[in-house]
């Protein structure tokens, strides 16, 4: 049996978290991720009143379904930017406030030294400093930072997530795998990276992606599954392999599609049929 859990930008737009809740419920799931992404509006979430948070809460109680993680990006740690480190800290404290108050277990951290800027060892060092102070907030709270492997040469392997490990060395640091991120980059051995990460990894992203080569960057997003260069059944394999026990979390975009619900079940359905072929893992 596998916990599996959807992503909140593949449910409709137009409804709020508590209508998400009740969809991903109907629809099978275990579990659901909040975003705070780049939209303002999205950021605004972390000054959620009090009132709102109960309605939330009451809503997974009576839905059955956690918000077992929020995905947080905007403000990167390592920007030369002093007023953008800034933010990223604020948006960060606010976020593990927000956590705790929704029995939030996991905060996946986008695995980017800086967005929209050059990236040098200056940048790495800041995001490695951001990171340490992150910590220190969230082991007050009891909440976990996972750094999610990326589309990004910063972040592109669970090896490069456990050299910045080795140099915190702190309990409440944790690797979110995306297994299409992880198989994008043609340089990982998808085996040895989970092989690696054994007492690492919290979570997993399931998406579809296509493999960079010389002549092609790549494409982390919106790849119908099935379509990419993942090999589910042998990723499923390698994670059981581990004694991996922990959720898996379908990552897609849908929220303005036609008819998000049924890509969604689509999604599902294919996802399911890729464990049953693995043997790996049953779902109930």
């Amino acid at each position: 049996m596998v916990n599996l859990g959807i992503y909140e930008k593949a449910l409709p737009k137009q409804v709020g978290v508590e209508q998400h809740l009740k969809l991903a419920a109907e629809a099978g799931f275990d579990f659901y991720e909040l975003s705070i992404d780049e939209t303002d509006e999205r950021i605004a979430r972390l000054d959620w009143s009090i009132d709102q948070i109960q309605l939330i809460n009451q809503a997974q109680l009576e839905t059955g379904i956690p918000i077992q993680s929020i995905a947080h990006r905007r403000f990167p740690f390592g920007s030369l930017n002093p007023e953008t480190r800034h933010e990223a800290m604020t948006i960060m404290r606010k976020a593990i406030h927000l956590a705790q108050k929704l029995g939030i277990r996991v905060i996946q951290l986008a695995g980017y030294d800086v967005y929209y800027e050059t990236k040098s060892d200056e940048t790495k060092k800041l995001f490695i400093e951001g990171l340490r102070e992150a910590l220190n907030i969230a082991s007050k709270k009891q909440v976990i930072l996972a750094i999610e492997i990326m589309d990004d040469p910063f972040m592109s392997s669970i090896s490069k997530y456990m050299a910045i490990q080795d140099e915190l060395r702190h309990p409440l640091l944790k690797v979110y795998p995306d297994i299409g991120n992880l198989s994008a980059w043609p340089e990982n051995h998808i085996k040895k990276e989970i092989e690696c990460g054994r007492q690492e990894i919290v979570a997993v992203h399931l998406k579809d992606t296509l493999a960079v080569t010389s002549t092609f960057k790549g494409q982390f997003k919106n790849v119908p599954f099935g379509k990419g260069c993942v090999d589910f059944i042998k990723a499923f394999q390698y994670l059981e392999g581990i004694n991996y026990q922990g959720p898996f979390l379908i990552e897609m975009w849908s929220e303005n599609a036609e008819d998000p619900m049924k890509e969604v079940k689509n999604a599902k359905t294919f996802i399911l049929n890729q464990l049953e072929k693995s043997g790996a893992y049953q779902h109930e």
